[in-house]
């Protein structure tokens, strides 16, 4: 089975108009997005769809006009910038009906894709990502850029060199993203939640420095599952040292469930052929109702603010868009619908400029993400505010014990302002 194409062959799939669809991170055909780039000038309206893109590339600074455009469901540090100057376009969205927005919004998409080699069989893994990119197999077009450094996955991710309009080799090497250092607030946050968490659950968690020190903290429980949006190095320690194994999930009893993968090589390692581990359409993996099958699901989720209400601003700082929605809320709803499901909004108690990050009122402009019906326990570095089933005046009265003490006198007064408490 050889390579149908160098990474210019894909446009001769690309015509006016054609709508592309990208996986998010490390999912993205590098050497063929730079082919498409190095024909911008002969291409007419078209659109690249993508979460989280990773590499900085000249159309996303708008330096092709209408002729190449992105349009993000999620941005990074390196869209941020580039919606703010209006040359990325936005579309919020819940993580697991982005699927289902970008088929909506597409006609005929051809999918570019990293994958990894094919095996004996002729099937193509699509590596470190499932994301919405896995449920257009059989539904689109595919044209994949195989690398060795791709990780050989299970799940629901593979498609046989028959699907595919095309394929191409290339030496590129995945991004490698080193674990974030944790301070002593994030394990105190961490201790908070690790005491909470019963043996035998299933959990979430996402990437940096909070969720970290949770994965350290949870080194002494025994037979928990992961069922969760993102696959990184911590998940392995744990793995490895016997803590997850999956034995007392309701769903994919023994498989440890992700939709996408983000990490050091060490992870990219751990994937490769690993039968335990399983990448699954985001629309699966982050589905409420699928999430809520499960008992004791842990959900951690960190935000950016709180209000006295609950209301969590996750994806915007003072009004200004800095990600999107991303899994939270998918988590969150799932969590509640769990039985004994827990789930936790994590954030420091300050900013770095020693701003509270407990507020009476959100920001002008700022968006909630997790909303006060849905959140469950907000956890900072003084404890942990309870808000299921409470009263507004319960409920302020709680975040404020948990807001930084040099802050509490002022928000207490605020909340007397307000009638809050």
């Amino acid at each position: 089975m050889h390579p149908s194409s160098d990474p210019s062959g894909v446009l001769d799939h690309i015509g006016p108009g054609t709508q592309l669809i990208v996986p998010l991170a490390n999912g993205e055909p590098t050497a063929t997005m730079d082919a498409i780039e190095a024909h911008a000038g002969d291409l007419t309206d078209v659109r690249v769809h993508q979460m989280h893109a990773i590499h900085d590339r000249p159309y996303l600074r708008g330096e092709f006009g209408d002729r190449l455009k992105h349009i993000s469901y999620f941005l990074s540090h390196v869209t941020r910038p580039q919606f703010a100057n209006g040359h990325v376009g936005l579309v919020p969205a819940h993580f697991s009906e982005v699927y289902g927005i970008m088929r909506s919004r597409t006609e005929d998409p051809l999918v570019l894709a990293a994958a990894s080699p094919p095996d004996q069989h002729g099937y193509f893994s699509l590596g470190v990502s499932a994301d919405y990119t896995s449920s257009f197999i059989g539904r689109a077009r595919f044209f994949l850029e195989v690398t060795d450094d791709m990780p050989r996955t299970f799940g629901r991710n593979q498609l046989h060199v028959t699907q595919v309009v095309g394929w191409c080799r290339s030496d590129r090497p995945l991004v490698s993203v080193p674990p974030a250092t944790s301070s002593d607030i994030d394990r105190a946050i961490a201790g908070y939640i690790a005491e909470r968490v019963p043996d035998e659950s299933t959990i979430q968690t996402g990437i940096g420095a909070i969720p970290n020190a949770i994965m350290s903290a949870l080194q002494d429980h025994r037979d928990l599952g992961v069922h969760t949006e993102l696959l990184s190095d911590g998940v392995v320690d744990l793995i490895e040292r016997g803590v997850v194994n999956g034995v007392r999930k309701e769903l994919n009893r023994t498989k440890t469930v992700g939709t996408f993968a983000l990490g050091t090589d060490r992870l990219h390692d751990f994937l490769a052929d690993n039968p335990a581990i399983e990448l699954w359409p985001v629309r699966y993996v982050n589905n409420p109702a699928i999430i809520g099958r499960e008992r004791n699901f842990i959900s951690i989720n960190a935000t950016l603010s709180v209000d006295f209400l609950g209301q969590c601003a996750s994806e915007t700082i003072d009004g200004r868009y800095y990600s999107s929605s991303g899994g939270q809320n998918d988590f969150a709803r799932g969590a509640m619908n769990s039985p004994g499901g827990q789930g936790f909004v994590v954030l420091h108690s300050t900013t770095s400029s020693g701003q509270s990050r407990i507020v009476p009122r959100l920001a002008p402009g700022d968006v909630v993400t997790t909303p006060k019906n849905t959140v469950d326990k907000v956890v900072t570095e003084y404890g942990v505010a309870e808000l299921r089933g409470r009263s507004v005046r319960e409920r302020t009265r709680a975040l404020i014990s948990v807001a930084h003490p040099d802050h509490r006198s002022e928000l207490s007064e605020q909340a007397h302002r307000m009638g809050y408490i």
